[in-house]
């Protein structure tokens, strides 16, 4: 049977990877644990392995491709074997050219089933746990009907289509009684709510409502994509909308309030500026992310060196250390984590395990960064990858990527600066 090749998550918030170049060609013959591709993200450079031996076959994405994470992207295929159907119909994958640009966007209702498909996870987890299953032998009884599908694929594209903002919750209410399920009567939380909130730690009350207020559904949608839980604090709201059920309750009404909200005091524009033609001047893109900060004067080099590793490979954003002078003229460091907002806390609990620290300051900090987009080039070494950063459609940074460079460099036995100044000559008349 056909062995899927998935692109693999590196990091707790990583949605996307880009492959920067197939190392093995479809027909190569490879064996487990060998490299066949290079991907990139925003902070590392890794290599796909094969997972079996066998042949490599339908490759779905080319270099410079942005694909999600768990996606396939090709097969390790044994002697006389052929293609999964679904494979079998996708587009052959672009040859390599001069300059080869990342995938064109996808589409939101591709968007919001691959948003989706962790949510089904989540699901077939808590599932699984009742049952005493595996997650892929799990049968989908009420979560599996069309209504349900609707609503999570539906809620995905719908976050997709508003760029993908921080999502906020109030404190989880649920309500009290009973529901039947497909294995009988249950008293609420029906158990897979539970579950679901539980493997995330999501605190759940229950009211006086006679009826279930949190399906799995809804309960799943909160454990993906909520950052935090507690009553609105310093939000100014743009857009508000509500959806209404049929039930009567009995306690309070059946409405679900979504609010599209920005921070108070982030509505200010420079004087004569719009916000509309604003917003219309600058494409960049935006995010907040919570910045973690701690000095340390007792720390050796080593302990230090392995946080550093630790932090990136639990999924921070950025980690550094920075020479500062501290209290009686000490020489010491200050130690900076750059994380999603909804990770602080687990890398606070990092820092305080992992470092010689006795407490960790906290801010939140918003970003403007350049769209980015990753092009092969083609060299006399072979190809390169090269970032681009984008504003307004116009290409204002351009930089090799160094492991690209690095591992072209060891295949040439050649110096890295030469591979590299290369790499921005192959660049230039592509821009």
């Amino acid at each position: 049977m056909a062995k899927e090749i998935i692109m693999p998550k590196f990091g707790f918030t990583q949605e996307e990877s880009t492959i920067v170049a197939w190392l093995k060609q479809e027909g190569d013959r490879v064996e487990k644990g060998e490299p066949i591709a290079e991907c990139t993200t925003d902070k590392v450079n890794m290599e796909i392995e094969a997972p079996e031996d066998g042949i490599l076959g339908g490759i779905r994405y080319p270099a410079g491709a942005t694909v999600p994470v768990t996606e396939i992207i090709a097969y390790v295929l044994q002697e006389g074997e052929t293609l999964p159907e679904a494979s079998a119909a996708a587009a052959p994958a672009a040859p390599a050219a001069e300059a080869v640009p990342a995938a064109p966007p996808r589409d939101d209702a591709d968007a919001g089933e691959a948003g989706a498909t962790p949510l089904a996870r989540r699901i077939a987890e808590a599932e699984g746990r009742i049952h005493g299953l595996p997650p892929e032998q799990v049968h989908f009884h009420e979560v599996g009907a069309l209504d349900s599908i609707v609503d999570i694929v539906g809620a995905c594209i719908g976050l997709e289509l508003l760029g993908k903002p921080r999502v906020l919750a109030s404190p989880v209410i649920e309500g009290i009684g009973w529901v039947d399920c497909a294995h009988g009567r249950f008293p609420v939380p029906a158990p897979a709510t539970l579950a679901i909130l539980g493997a995330r730690g999501i605190a759940v009350t229950q009211c006086d409502e006679p009826h279930e207020l949190v399906t799995p559904t809804g309960a799943a949608l909160l454990a993906e994509f909520a950052e935090s839980f507690g009553p609105m604090e310093g939000l100014a709201a743009e857009r508000i909308g509500f959806g209404l059920g049929t039930r009567e309750n009995r306690t309070r009404p059946n409405v679900l309030r979504a609010i599209l909200a920005v921070t108070a005091g982030k509505r200010a524009k420079p004087a004569g500026i719009s916000s509309n033609k604003r917003a219309a001047a600058l494409d960049w893109e935006t995010d907040t992310v919570a910045v973690l900060e701690t000095n340390l004067d007792d720390i050796s080099a080593e302990i230090l060196g392995g946080f550093v590793e630790k932090a990136f490979n639990a999924g921070a954003l950025d980690v550094f250390h920075t020479p500062i002078q501290m209290k009686k003229n000490r020489p010491g460091v200050l130690l900076t984590v750059l994380c999603a907002e909804s990770q602080a806390d687990a890398f606070t609990e990092l820092i305080l395990r992992e470092t010689s620290a006795f407490g960790v300051r906290r801010s939140v900090a918003e970003r403007r960064k350049l769209r980015r987009e990753i092009k092969s080039v083609k060299t006399r070494f072979g190809e390169i990858a090269v970032k681009l950063g984008l504003l307004n459609g116009k290409v204002v940074q351009a930089a090799p990527e160094y492991e690209s460079c690095r591992k072209a460099a060891q295949r040439a036995n050649a110096p890295l600066k030469t591979v590299y100044s290369a790499a921005v000559k192959a660049l230039k008349p592509n821009l």
